[in-house]
């Protein structure tokens, strides 16, 4: 009996250490949601860093847990863009009207959340799939968290967020900007590189720096 006791409660602590680790992470992203840090108001689009916690979540807590956190991204996006709505809010909050018509789109859910929630389940994979492939030396850790935080910020969060904007708001985003339908592709690959390219490197730097700490820190915790 002694002997099934102590795996069941090793696994009892450890889902409760996971639980608890969720938790942080869920209020660190509503914290950095409702201050400058985490989504910044600009004229066109709110410039975020969101995605950093989310990318943590899912390099310690593995893909499924990063979705989960990803989510919550997406949900705090859905309120900032529908209580303090900017140009391209309708593109995330079906309550604000799309250009040209009277009416918000549900449309807008698929690209508040679909992209963030990917953030974190691709992200974790990534992560979890290159340490499986390299071994769990520091080096391949860190250049797993790097590819993880460039893949999860960049093509994730901003190109696919970006991309499905373009898909279903092309005429929309044209209204908006008042220019021809034309030029949209343009003008939302320049948003890619304006805001996709400075996210991506702040990613890169700040999830290895966080995340590599925390790592060892957990093993010494879990060991001890």
């Amino acid at each position: 009996m002694n002997n099934t006791q102590g795996p069941n409660r090793a696994a009892r602590s450890s889902s409760i250490h996971d639980m608890v680790l969720l938790a942080l992470f869920t209020a660190i992203i509503f914290l950095m949601a409702y201050t400058p840090i985490g989504l910044i108001d600009l004229p066109l689009i709110k410039a975020t860093i969101l995605h950093v916690p989310v990318i943590i979540g899912a390099i310690l807590l593995g893909p499924r847990k990063g979705a989960f956190l990803g989510g919550m991204f997406g949900l705090t996006s859905l309120i900032k863009n529908t209580m303090a709505p900017s140009a391209l809010s309708f593109a995330f909050s079906p309550f604000i009207p799309v250009p040209g018509t009277q009416s918000g789109s549900l449309w807008a859910l698929v690209i508040c959340f679909v992209p963030r929630i990917l953030v974190g389940l691709v992200s974790g994979l990534v992560y979890r799939g290159l340490t499986r492939l390299l071994g769990k030396k520091a080096w391949s850790m860190t250049f797993a968290a790097v590819a993880a935080a460039i893949i999860g910020a960049f093509f994730m969060n901003t190109g696919l967020v970006m991309g499905l904007i373009y898909l279903l708001f092309k005429d929309a985003y044209a209204t908006m900007k008042d220019i021809p339908v034309s030029a949209v592709q343009a003008a939302i690959l320049g948003v890619v590189a304006a805001n996709g390219i400075p996210e991506a490197i702040a990613a890169a730097i700040l999830v290895p720096a966080v995340s590599m700490p925390l790592q060892k820190a957990l093993r010494r915790g879990a060991a001890q």
